[in-house]
């Protein structure tokens, strides 16, 4: 049988199950063999299926389409309810709540000339995942996958993947694909149940926080995978919020997206393609390198208007057909695609509005969202290279997405979340050490949507106090370094906006009845020999930052500081590096880490310096010793 018509025989199969009455028409495109997200006659939205989870404690509402003017009856657990289709084609109907159920229940959609079945739907709760590829990254390709995978056994958790077909406008459906992929046969657009076949490829994050919720509450656990590597937060927000922001690094980007589709032509399109591939083919050829296999591009290159990061594209296609479906909430792991320049400003107001337009979307202005923070990538940060690690904007995406959770959360946002990943240090920007990572936010979710006593906030700073030459820090609660090493992370400045590491150690306040040493661990003193007057400090500033500072309660050792500061300089307000102020950000980013690591050397002479003359101190006072209790000759 040859690969079309095993296509075919599959999309029957599709269409059983799916619940089409009528046989779907198929289409071929680039994305694979796709099933229409409706069919002529009657069909349900494709997140109802057979082997779902269906939300618990709220309104059922079950839609799809048929033919104008007929009766559409939807019948489950024991509730029947009726509509009948307007011109537009569209029923909705709507059932009273039920309460979570891990027994496999039918759902009959009918009507007068169909009907369709739905089986083993089970009760729970729905959660989403987004982001970009560290949230996507698979169960198969992380530290400590295979035990988790050959674990994988529960009934009780379903899986879904929204496809990511990208479309400029917004969508009220998604579609079922099915297409190959590094030699693999890919479905997706599926509930699947939780087993190891289906969890291996599934996003490992997702899957880890759905295990981990499904264990505690003993609830069933449906968890939708909406991520797609190489995006950017924009793409995640709907254009016309992203357009009413007054941000001016979220104006100049939106302008300049519209002149690329405003310029585009399909003509000038396939010419610059063939031309860079003309470009690439001769470079082949000058480093000896067979060209022969290759040849010229003659598909014409979409319109940047169906770019999977024009802005708002990734909600358009992947979020808003979820909408209206009352999910439990949604977590967040993205970043990589924002450091850059702007990341400071923009990553900061996008993400603040990309949240509301979530809850708007889902019909829930106070639904769950977990933010998890930007992993590491590069070197890691150590006392040689301090300074220069700190010039990476990164960091800045890492600090905006804690600052939007402290927005939300000082507001009085009881359902914002936020999780760290910065210490779960790998020296690339796919950090295959996902399972912690999916744990830390099932902490936030178990804690404050389940009522599980399980410690999930990080430590806050709540006030500084600047004392001549040392810096204050108080904190909402008892803080301490891993395995009561010395506390490393903490940078501070003075007025010259130079930084340099800080020593960190809780406030002393006296003595014991033993004669012991008593501290405050809630308040930290910082200092530095390098900074007389030091009046702000940073934290874990580096892409790959030293820092150990945690709870201080042993149960409490997963939730760090997060990435943090006290001052709001920008890369450009650095008296030490001679700005031009029209640098390319790659010239911009050479000129300051070059500053960096001039400051680094400087400093490391200075410590070796004070270090030498210290031992000379001490040889001296033991040589002198020695002179004094030795026997006259």
């Amino acid at each position: 049988m040859n690969s079309v018509s095993i296509q075919s025989l599959l999309f029957l199969l599709i269409g059983f199950h799916s619940g089409f009455s009528d046989k779907p028409k198929l289409e071929r495109g680039k994305h694979g063999y796709v099933l229409p997200v409706r069919s002529e006659g009657l069909s349900v939205h494709n997140i109802f299926q057979s082997g779902m989870v269906m939300p618990r404690d709220t309104p059922i509402r079950i839609w799809g389409w048929s033919h104008p003017g007929e009766e559409v009856t939807v019948t489950f657990g024991g509730h029947s309810g009726k509509f009948v289709t307007g011109e537009n084609r569209k029923w909705v109907v709507t059932l009273p709540a039920q309460p979570a159920s891990s027994e496999a229940k039918t759902m009959i959609v009918e009507s007068p000339n169909s009907r369709l079945s739905f089986e083993d739907i089970l009760l729970g709760d729905v959660w989403v995942a987004g982001g970009q590829s560290n949230m996507q990254h698979p169960l198969s390709r992380v530290e400590g996958g295979s035990m988790e995978i050959e674990s994988a056994n529960f009934k009780g958790i379903r899986l879904l993947t929204v496809p990511s077909i990208f479309s400029n406008v917004m969508v009220d459906n998604f579609p079922i694909v099915h297409r190959a992929e590094g030699g693999r046969h890919v479905r997706e657009g599926f509930w699947d149940p939780c087993s190891p076949a289906n969890a291996s490829s599934f996003s490992a994050i997702a899957y880890i926080f759905a295990r981990r919720l499904h264990i505690a509450s003993e609830v069933p656990i449906g968890i939708i995978d909406a991520s797609r590597w190489g995006t950017t937060v924009e793409t995640w927000t709907p254009l016309p919020a992203l357009r009413s922001l007054e941000t001016p690094s979220v104006k100049a980007s939106l302008s300049e997206w519209d002149k690329r589709v405003a310029d585009y032509t399909p003509e000038n399109a396939l010419k610059n393609r063939v031309a860079n591939y003309n470009a690439r083919t001769e470079n082949m050829r000058k480093h000896g390198r067979d060209v022969s296999h290759r040849k010229a591009p003659t598909e014409i290159p979409l319109s940047p208007l169906f770019n999977a990061n024009h802005p708002g594209n990734g909600f358009a296609s992947m979020i808003a057909p979820l909408g209206g479906f009352p999910i439990k909430g949604a977590i967040f792991h993205q970043g990589f695609n924002n450091s850059r320049a702007d990341a400071d400003t923009f990553y900061h107001s996008v993400m603040s509005a990309m949240i509301p337009a979530w809850r708007k979307n889902f019909e829930n202005p106070e639904m769950a969202f977990g933010i998890i923070s930007l992993c590491t990538d590069s070197a890691p940060q150590t006392l040689d290279n301090f300074n220069e690690s700190m010039e990476n904007m990164g960091i800045y995406v890492r600090e905006a997405q804690y600052k939007t959770f402290l927005d939300f959360y000082n507001a009085g946002d009881k359902n914002i979340g936020f999780a760290s990943t910065y210490d779960l240090r790998r020296a690339w920007y796919h950090p295959q050490h996902k399972i912690p990572a999916g744990e830390r936010i099932a902490s936030w979710a178990l804690n404050t949507q389940y009522s599980k006593s399980i410690q999930w906030k990080p430590p806050m700073i709540i006030k500084m106090e600047v004392l001549d030459d040392r810096l204050q820090l108080h904190f909402d609660l008892e803080v301490a370094s891993l395995e009561s090493l010395p506390i490393e992370g903490f940078a501070i400045s003075g007025e010259d906006r130079i930084f340099h590491p800080a020593t960190a150690e809780a406030l002393t306040v006296g003595k014991d009845n033993r004669g012991r040493v008593k501290h405050n661990r809630k308040v930290l003193v910082l200092s530095s020999p390098h900074v007389p007057k030091p009046i702000h400090y940073r934290y874990a500033w580096a892409r790959n930052p030293m820092g150990n500072l945690r709870a201080g309660q042993v149960h409490q050792r997963e939730c760090v500081l997060a990435t943090q500061r006290s001052d709001n300089w920008g890369a450009r307000d650095l008296p030490y590096v001679s700005l031009e102020g029209n640098e390319e950000p790659r010239e911009l980013a050479q000129k300051v880490r070059a500053a960096y690591r001039l400051i680094d050397l400087v400093r490391g002479v200075k410590d070796a310096e004070a270090e030498l003359k210290q031992r000379r101190k001490l040889l001296e006072e033991e040589i002198s010793k020695n002179s004094e209790t030795s026997p006259a000759n």
